[in-house]
């Protein structure tokens, strides 16, 4: 037994340059020359046998799951690190009022803790599969400020991505839910693009009603669009709403991001409302829960995509047969000239 007899949480801020929010106050965009100041935290787990896991909170690290985290933390000492499983299983039931969100720094530190006891990458200890991964260009959302601010701006740095040797991209637009400028920039990309590159479009919840969600998917019908994913403003939640949207486009839809654990994503397959199964260990209760989304997928044959790029959303995976691709978010969002 490996007894947990520490456990360390750090917040920590950094700026980013030439980055700021869009008009709502909740999209990162280009703005140049501004400084955007954001918080993240680490967690550190020890063992009365020398032991140590860390782990640094990417998308997940939020004010709001720092708070679930602090709660979390103390049940974790006296535990013995190696039961992750069972861990797991408490401390979910232990935040079922809450979103789910704190426990995923932990349980990829334990991870952590494990690789390094085993000295192993966490990959091999999940039983590894491929050692190389596609990337897909991925961009910040739409701005007012001379970056991506006009359909023809995502052709020019879809173009730029082309360039560097990316065969797939992805789009996230205006913060403001514009269905007009959301479905000229599908079109656009489709005419520039269709054949030579695979594209897929996250508006991030931000259309306003289904009928802006329909016209949105009938566009990337035309354009031959690869997924659409998170569409409209319900937040990614109700399944029937999804599985109407599906029955009047052709165009897969990716869903499952903002719903947490293994369960209810079962129930949106269950419900045919999603085709491509969202996961991220930083959401859905750490490694532990991300490789069970995963069977589920495969166990209905569909695949899993992995939200995020991070080093453990990497070894996660290194280790799924049914995932397509790591995203890489643009620097800046801007085409380069």
């Amino acid at each position: 037994m490996s007894t947990i007899d520490r456990v360390e949480v750090h917040e920590f801020t950094f700026d980013l340059a030439d980055v700021g929010w869009d008009a709502g106050g909740f999209n990162v965009v280009y703005q140049p020359a501004n400084t955007l100041t954001l918080s993240k935290y680490a967690v550190v787990v020890r063992t009365a046998d020398g032991g140590r896991g860390e782990y640094v909170a990417l998308w997940g690290g939020t004010p709001m799951a720092l708070g679930q985290t602090l709660a979390l933390a103390p049940h974790l000492l006296g535990r013995d690190a190696h039961q992750r499983e069972k861990i797991y299983d408490d401390f979910k039931r232990a935040h079922r009022q809450y979103d789910h969100m704190g426990f995923g720094c932990i349980d990829i530190a334990l991870w952590d803790w494990a690789g390094k006891q085993f000295n192993a990458p966490i990959s091999k200890l999940l039983g590894g599969f491929r050692a190389s991964l596609p990337a897909y260009a991925s961009t910040y959302h739409g701005d007012r400020n001379g970056g991506l601010s006009s359909p023809q701006a995502y052709v020019d740095f879809a173009e730029q991505c082309y360039e560097m040797g990316y065969r797939e991209f992805k789009v996230h637009a205006w913060g403001d839910g514009n269905v007009d400028e959301e479905v000229a920039t599908v079109l656009a990309l489709g005419k520039a693009f269709s054949g030579r590159m695979r594209l897929m479009i996250d508006p991030a919840c931000e259309l306003r009603t289904f009928a802006d969600a329909l016209a949105v998917g009938r566009a990337c019908d035309e354009a031959r669009f690869f997924w659409y994913e998170d569409p409209f403003r319900d937040g990614g939640w109700p399944q029937f709403a999804h599985r109407k949207l599906r029955q009047f486009i052709k165009t897969p839809l990716l869903q499952t991001e903002h719903v947490r654990g293994v369960e209810p994503k079962a129930d949106f397959i269950v419900a045919e409302a999603t085709d491509f199964v969202r996961a991220d260990p930083e959401y859905d209760l750490g490694i532990t829960g991300t490789m069970k989304i995963a069977h589920l997928a495969e166990s209905f044959g569909l695949d899993v995509e992995i939200h995020a790029s991070g080093p453990v959303h990497r070894h996660c995976m290194s280790a799924i047969r049914n995932t397509q691709y790591e995203f890489l978010r643009s620097r800046s969002g801007r085409p380069q000239m």
